[in-house]
């Protein structure tokens, strides 16, 4: 019953679960314990029509289920799990200028029922009366403090007043006690997205022409690929403040990103005169010293980098290729083997896998070396696939645009 009405709330909301089954069965246990005190203290007839009631809803007759509850209110109106389940049935009709007042009614026979206030406050969000809504789930986080679907309509509710940092707080409360919810990580994502939006947007108004303006903008620009654009706000963000630490290594990033090998190393080479404890300009220093062909050096920066910071991105395969480098292909070996097994990123998985292959020949590991490569061919060829599958797609969605889509840079 009261789990067939959750995954009927849960499509129409959005994909926002009200209650996890757990706690629909919760509820559920205080509705039976409610017909044992019924029981004992009124007619078994009424506590037979509350059970019929209570199947009927289970097998979704919900017609037959509201008549029966309306019968019980009506013959016990002392009963407020009788009310709840009104109310829940009437919500799960649509009918929620009539599942208000059941609600309220169960909650003034027994103000602590669980869910109650919860279902309440979603009746009364269905409606619009954001107040009324966030006042009810409110008293619900008050009541069941560690009932994550409670913060997280809070939260819900919070967003819809357009009070993002509460909705937030509300939202981070939520994911402390359900890390895996989907529904609460996705509210919570919007309400810290705001929140940001809105620091930013104060920011701005605060100082257009602030380096840290340009800083935002130039980091936004990164994150959608806009790499020309980002490398422009950072160099304006570095004459409005040259001596501040980060600008550079960030300048540095998107040189690289951009494939302008000389100036991502310069820009390297100045944050550390500015940080020379700047571990991401070492490591990706490092990394550009290997790329071109100087693995001594490249291993020294790596290695201090990595003393510093252990698990850096792509750190085994970077150190592989050092080693490679230095004829120390027993030590590249090793690299590149855990590089294949735990690095993330497709192409450096590839890229391993052929690194491998080549350390195995050099170390007369023929059988190994066979077996990586084939293991790199195979990768290569799901890729060769993939992109041409994307092609295809762009163009049958494109028919007027003949140009491709542009590749994805290679990472570092």
């Amino acid at each position: 019953m009261l789990i067939c009405l959750f995954a009927k709330e849960a499509r129409r909301h959005r994909g926002v679960r009200p209650l996890s089954p757990l706690v629909w069965s919760e509820c559920l246990g205080l509705i039976l314990c409610g017909v044992l005190t019924l029981g004992q203290a009124q007619s078994r007839d009424v506590a037979a029509e509350f059970a019929r009631a209570t199947q009927a809803m289970r097998e979704g007759k919900l017609d037959e289920a509201g008549a029966g509850f309306a019968a019980v209110v009506k013959r016990s109106p002392g009963f407020a799990e009788a009310y709840f389940n009104l109310g829940l049935l009437r919500q799960e009709q649509g009918r929620y200028e009539d599942a208000i007042p059941s609600f309220q009614k169960a909650l003034t026979l027994q103000p602590g029922l669980h869910g109650a206030n919860l279902f309440l406050g979603i009746t009364e969000f269905r409606l619009n009366h954001l107040d009324k809504a966030g006042s009810a789930v409110q008293k619900e986080t008050v009541a069941s403090p560690r009932d994550a679907n409670a913060w997280m309509w809070l939260g819900v509710v919070r967003l819809a007043q357009d009070r993002a940092e509460e909705a937030a707080d509300a939202l981070d409360r939520a994911a402390k006690l359900k890390p895996d919810d989907q529904d609460i990580l996705y509210h919570r994502g919007r309400a810290h997205l705001l929140v940001s939006k809105n620091s930013y947007a104060r920011m701005f108004k605060i100082n257009t022409h602030s380096w840290l303006v340009h800083r935002v903008m130039a980091q936004a620009d990164a994150e959608a690929d806009r790499h020309a654009d980002a490398i422009a706000e950072y160099e304006v963000a570095i004459k409005l403040a040259p001596t501040q630490p980060g600008l550079y290594e960030e300048l540095g990033s998107e040189y690289r990103n951009a494939n302008k090998i000389v100036e991502a190393e310069a820009a390297f080479r100045r944050e550390l005169e500015i940080d020379p404890n700047n571990v991401l300009a070492t490591y990706k220093l490092g990394a550009i010293e290997v790329e071109k062909g100087d693995g001594a050096m490249g291993k020294e920066l790596i290695e201090a980098a990595q003393r510093e910071k252990p698990g850096l991105v792509h750190l085994d395969y970077n150190l592989g290729r050092a080693e490679m480098l230095l004829g120390n292909d027993a030590a590249a070996a090793i690299h590149f083997e855990r590089a294949v097994k735990i690095d993330t990123d497709p192409q450096i998985t590839e890229q391993a896998w052929y690194q491998l292959g080549t350390a195995y020949r050099r170390l007369h590991r023929t059988e190994e070396a066979r077996n990586a490569m084939a293991k790199y061919q195979e990768l290569k060829d799901e890729e060769a696939h993939k992109s041409q599958k994307s092609l295809e797609d762009y163009q049958a969605e494109h028919p007027e645009n003949s140009v491709p889509p542009p590749e994805a840079q290679n990472p570092q």
